[in-house]
């Protein structure tokens, strides 16, 4: 624990926060190139090192793939391609020879993804015709319509809103010949015209097709009424919601749409929010490799998050209260506060606006799962001064009752909206990747939870009992508990044992018991626990996969919080940690432990997933979700662990 504290302390930034590499996958890279390419920035070397990361993330067989150890997907590899052939790489290249095999073996670009179409309709590889329609006069829409864009979940919201624009505009910016695909038609580009979306006549998805056909039809008239008062809102929305930093939501999808969005409407280069918004990809949203050789575009930052779970581990292990390393994180995270409202306070105007973004900037979406956590640590802080112990004191009240607020109607809490859980949305053909709702979650609710309690709140207390019914009835028959927002089961039971364990529930009845045995039958004969990220498409594979630091940091949290602190499986899992600690306090993990999206559509879980197959056709690549390797997960989870049981051994000597 001391070397892992010292790991901590020396590298805690100056102005007290901690931040690591959110890793995913090399879409990001891919996108990075296309976008440049598209607006006609010059960005001098980042292009080539770009390509390069490409390069070294692609698989044997020639594919690239969602998250380490994933078998290769399809449109991740056709965006991997093309963005290679715009850096100018040579389609007779070996690399290029695998990757056309492997994309032209898996149904080439007609089976991709709808983003992944937009994107090469954008240069005119693929044909709008096989886009979906979606009209920018949705942003006209009242508030209590359904597709109302605040019906659709943050990160989807500020997606849709530039894509409003694109799907209107057509733009297309067609490259040098040379780079061309059309080599990734299996049939030649006879067959450029999409194969249409399928679907029952009267069902709901059916219903949406149609609409959808409406809409074109509508599109065509020589006038349509209001369009430029529509679009003139999708400008409006897209600008006034520029962060600081230069991106939109603080995450690359709508950040790259919406600069593609403001280009096609006539905004050049140099106007300021397409200069800042470029920019912004330049600084510490960029990471070289060791060797300066290449360059990594990441898809979010996550210093709060980081520093948050950074702080919870020194606190967890031991470390003072009034040590000045958490002192200068608390104060660093009570600047942070956001006090002004964002898009929740469309159906939550009466809440005084608090809470903290995952993000360094980020003021429109502040993080119900963040806030949560910070708010019990900063409960555990002893400030230098009696002015910043007033802030601190003031921040606290602040955010509690935010979150208070936030709770959703089924007593869970979501990770940014209010009630945001309206399934039919995502029957809309625009959604074949990642989530557009975000309705309470298991992991998010319990961590709140949690954070009441440390904070001395009573189990009576309505938001607690409201939250621990929303526990109880999404709890598996077997016993675990789904996690929404980190890999997977063991994450979301590892959430909830020490939620319980906060609020006093007694830790010896059935159903919390039937969680430990879940837990205990799934250790690994390493002594470790892992879960592999596609237990998110087959249920088999819950709380199976190699063992992990985090994991198994996660799995021993939980087992601690029940009361197993002295069993041998407890011994064996410290063991583990233990025996695989690097010299300088941390942990290897390549393995991908944190989730984005599941894929799922709607957010949630599906009542049915079939092996193999997936939801909407997932299968073990994941190709609709989004997974992500936290690079500090490896270090202060097991700091966690670790301080959680020493004080639970002397506790009890």
């Amino acid at each position: 624990m001391e070397r892992t504290q010292a790991y901590f302390l020396r590298t805690q930034h100056e102005e007290g926060y901690w931040w690591g590499e959110l890793e995913s996958n090399p879409t990001m890279e891919a996108e990075y190139i296309m976008l440049t390419h598209f607006m006609g920035s010059d960005e001098g070397d980042r292009i080539p090192r770009v390509a390069e990361d490409i390069r070294r993330r692609q698989s044997t067989d020639g594919s690239w793939r969602m998250y380490y150890g994933a078998p290769g997907d399809l449109s991740t590899s056709i965006e991997c391609y093309f963005a290679l052939k715009l850096a100018g790489d040579s389609p007779e290249a070996p690399h290029m020879v695998r990757a056309r095999e492997f994309i032209l073996a898996n149904g080439g670009v007609p089976k991709a993804r709808v983003f992944t179409k937009i994107w090469l309709a954008l240069f005119g590889q693929w044909d709008w015709k096989g886009t979906p329609t979606m009209p920018p006069d949705m942003l006209l829409l009242p508030r209590w319509a359904p597709f109302n864009i605040y019906r659709f979940a943050s990160w989807a919201r500020a997606t849709i809103v530039p894509m409003t624009v694109i799907l209107t505009l057509h733009p297309t910016r067609p490259p040098r010949e040379s780079a061309w695909v059309m080599e990734l038609y299996p049939d030649g580009p006879v067959n450029f015209i999409l194969s249409r979306w399928r679907a029952k006549p009267f069902s709901l998805r059916g219903g949406f097709l149609a609409l959808d056909k409406a809409v074109r039809f509508y599109r065509r008239l020589p006038f349509v009424p209001g369009r430029g008062k529509a679009l003139k809102a999708a400008v409006e929305w897209i600008t006034s919601h520029q962060e600081a930093d230069g991106s939109w939501a603080g995450i690359q999808p709508p950040w790259a749409y919406s600069l593609i969005a403001l280009s096609a409407l006539g905004f050049s280069l140099e106007h300021p929010v397409i200069a800042k918004g470029l920019d912004g990809f330049r600084g510490r949203w960029s990471l070289p490799s060791e060797d300066g050789r290449s360059l990594r575009v990441q898809a979010c930052l996550s210093p709060v998050w980081d520093t948050c779970l950074a702080m919870r581990g020194l606190l967890d292990s031991g470390l003072p209260a009034e040590h000045p390393a958490l002192q200068r994180a608390a104060s660093w995270l009570i600047r942070k506060e956001i006090r002004q409202k964002g898009d929740w306070a469309v159906f939550r105007p009466q809440l005084e606006p608090s809470g903290w973004a995952f993000e360094f900037d980020n003021v429109h979406y502040p993080d119900i799962d963040d806030t949560s956590i910070i708010v019990a640590d900063l409960a555990c802080v002893s400030m230098r001064h009696e002015s910043e112990q007033r802030a601190r004191t003031a921040a606290i009240g602040r955010a509690v009752n935010w979150l208070t607020g936030m709770q959703c109607s089924n007593g869970g809490w979501a990770a940014f909206d209010w009630n945001n859980d309206s399934r039919q949305l995502a029957k809309i053909p625009f959604a074949d990747f990642g989530e557009l709702l975000d309705p309470p979650s298991v992991d998010v609710t319990a961590h709140v939870l949690e954070m009441y309690g440390r904070l001395g709140y009573p189990r009576e207390h309505r938001a607690i009992s409201r939250g621990l019914a929303f526990i109880w009835e999404q709890q598996e028959h077997d016993g675990p508990w789904f996690g929404r927002w980190g890999v997977n089961y063991i994450y979301g039971t590892a959430a909830v044992l020490p939620a319980l364990e906060s609020l006093g529930v007694d830790m010896g009845q059935p159903r919390v018991r039937r969680a430990v045995e879940w837990l205990l039958a799934r250790q690994n004969p390493d002594g470790g626990w892992g879960e592999t990220c596609a237990s998110y498409v087959n249920p088999s594979l819950r709380g199976q996969g190699e063992s992990t630091p985090s994991q198994t940091s996660w799995a021993l949290v939980a087992l601690i919080a029940a009361g197993e602190a002295r069993h041998d499986a407890v011994g064996r899992g410290v063991d583990f940690l233990l025996e695989r600690q690097q010299a300088d306090g941390t942990w290897d993990e390549p393995q991908f432990t944190g989730c984005g999206f599941p894929g799922y559509g709607p957010g949630d879980r599906p009542d049915n997933i079939e092996p193999g197959n997936g939801a909407d056709g997932q299968g073990p690549e994941l190709g609709a979700a989004f997974m992500i390797n936290y690079h500090l997960y490896r270090n202060y989870f097991p700091l966690w662990a670790l301080g959680r049981y020493e004080q639970e051994m002397l506790r009890r000597q």
